[in-house]
């Protein structure tokens, strides 16, 4: 049987970290129902009564959603337009239990291919935040997630935060997420499409992050499309920039949800669509 163990400081957590691997466990949506049928032998170290990870804040540029944040944290966290697709994605995520306990940071930590918050957060250009015992370090969350299950956390380190890069003053940002599953809610992502536009005083897109997730191991940025909207004006015919081409890089799987051609192609409708919505 496993050891079990619930620091009460930040200190305490990399200290046992820094004395052996161990299985982190904050709002537990994942590391439960994946030991389902068998004894829990891992061990165990729950950050859920760390103090000071938990409220979002924003201040010096950034938004820093720390370690416990959950996603009805973030639902209701007072955060500008560019939030908005994220917050989509918060409320697709299970159901209100799972929003009320399911962590951000945890749902980057597990990296599962249809992580609905990856598209999210790699288009609004995020940063993760570690920490250990002797180190702090940020990575590109596109750097930080490189596989199915797998990031480039060691064992030692713990996720403290996302950090989200605010707007400039007076800059203006539209975001958008749009999820095709077999339902409306309580569904693993077949497609996703995450997209995040800043534009000029003029209406003109100045910057511009399409993210496709589900359909590859880690979620795919489409830069070919990125590049055309740039300098563009939002409007109707904005949707017809994307090519079946951008999306080659694209990996697909067949599984029981869905084909790899049905999800290609479903992807290339919501790339559209996440167009038209930014345009809108």
């Amino acid at each position: 049987m496993g050891s079990y163990l619930r620091p009460s400081s930040l200190d305490a957590a990399l200290a046992a970290l820094r004395a052996g691997p161990r299985t982190l466990l904050a709002g537990g949506t994942d590391v439960y129902p994946a030991r389902v049928g068998r004894p829990i032998d891992d061990d165990i170290l729950d950050v859920s009564g760390l103090p000071g990870l938990r409220a979002i804040s924003v201040g010096d540029g950034t938004c820093r959603i720390p370690a416990l944040a959950t996603w009805t944290d973030l639902v209701r966290a007072d955060l500008p337009p560019r939030f908005d697709g994220l917050k989509l994605a918060a409320r697709a995520i299970g159901g209100v239990q799972i929003q009320n306990r399911g962590t951000i940071c945890g749902n980057v930590c597990n990296a599962s291919p249809a992580a609905d918050g990856l598209p999210n957060l790699i288009a609004l250009d995020a940063r993760v935040e570690l920490a250990s015992a002797t180190a702090r370090r940020e990575v590109p969350i596109g750097d930080f997630v490189i596989g199915n299950r797998r990031t480039i956390r060691r064992p030692d380190e713990l996720v403290t935060a996302i950090l989200v890069p605010s707007a400039d003053v007076g800059a203006e940002a539209r975001s958008v997420f749009l999820k095709l599953g077999s339902r409306a809610y309580l569904v693993i992502s077949i497609a996703m499409v995450a997209a995040v536009a800043e534009f000029e005083a003029d209406g003109r897109i100045t910057a511009a992050r399409v993210v496709v997730g589900a359909c590859s191991e880690v979620p795919q940025r489409l830069p070919a499309v990125e590049e055309r909207l740039l300098g563009r004006w939002p409007g109707p015919g904005l949707a017809g920039e994307v090519g079946v081409a951008d999306l080659a890089g694209l990996m697909p799987i067949d599984d029981v949800r869905a084909t790899a051609d049905y999800r290609r192609a479903a992807a290339f409708v919501l790339v559209q669509r996440a167009i038209e919505g930014l345009a809108s």
